[in-house]
């Protein structure tokens, strides 16, 4: 399976949910394991969870702060946090701590690192993450074990990896599901949200959505992440 990027919250992107890399001088993009070394080795950062609470709540970076970026808070919150003080920042996949750093940024902060692929890369290489006691928040969802057992039996099957959030993942939707029904029931759809079943994107390693994959007789034939048209489908098919 190719390598896979990153994602975004709120603008909606030609290609996947991403974040591109920031080119101010005040923005450090980072992978998981040296934004893991930064937090072990500066204790007083300032550790931001940009996702919403019911993210923040399913499992977190340890010493993490909350402060949802698709909140009207947002701003108030960063605006009382110590400028003199890093901050390490992170979503999901990365896209909304890219455009929650340009707004640090624009406050005056100068030293701040956003975590390339999020969450998404952060699970992917199992580093610690602070879980809730109440297991049904503690939900990881579908398992692989589960994924193979929906497309087993099944001539083919192609799946879509989607998050509510995720502006690109809304505009292909349309698109698949017409293209699915344009085949005349000889492929079906499978939709999984990747919030919703962390356990199946971590096994998988996705790091960007939407992600497409296609299966035939039970294997995967072919795969792609980003915003794509029927064009393709149809030579996927």
């Amino acid at each position: 399976m190719k390598k896979l990027a990153l994602l975004s919250v709120i603008a909606l992107f030609l290609g996947a949910c991403s974040s591109s890399t920031p080119k101010s001088e005040g923005i450090k993009s980072v992978d998981a394991l040296a934004f893991q070394s930064k937090i072990n080795e500066d204790t007083q950062a300032v550790i931001l969870d940009v996702r919403t609470l019911d993210e923040f709540e399913r499992g977190h970076i340890k010493g993490a702060q909350l402060a949802d970026f698709s909140s009207p808070a947002f701003q108030e919150i960063i605006a009382k946090l110590d400028k003199t003080k890093p901050v390490l920042v992170y979503c999901l996949s990365g896209g909304r701590s890219s455009q929650a750093a340009d707004a640090l940024l624009n406050l005056g902060f100068t030293s701040i690192y956003n975590l390339d692929g999020g969450m998404l890369a952060w699970n992917a290489i199992h580093l610690p993450v602070i879980s809730p006691e109440n297991s049904a928040l503690a939900s990881s969802g579908m398992s692989m074990s589960d994924f193979e057992t929906k497309i087993k039996g099944k001539k083919q099957v192609i799946v879509d990896y989607n998050a509510e959030w995720c502006g690109p993942c809304k505009q292909l939707s349309p698109i698949l599901k017409a293209w699915v029904q344009e085949q005349n029931g000889a492929v079906e759809l499978l939709e999984i949200d990747v919030d919703a079943n962390p356990e199946l994107a971590k096994a998988k390693k996705i790091e960007a959505i939407p992600y497409l994959e296609m299966y035939k007789d039970g294997k995967m034939t072919w795969s792609n992440v980003g915003l794509i048209g029927k064009t393709e489908l149809n030579l996927a098919k």
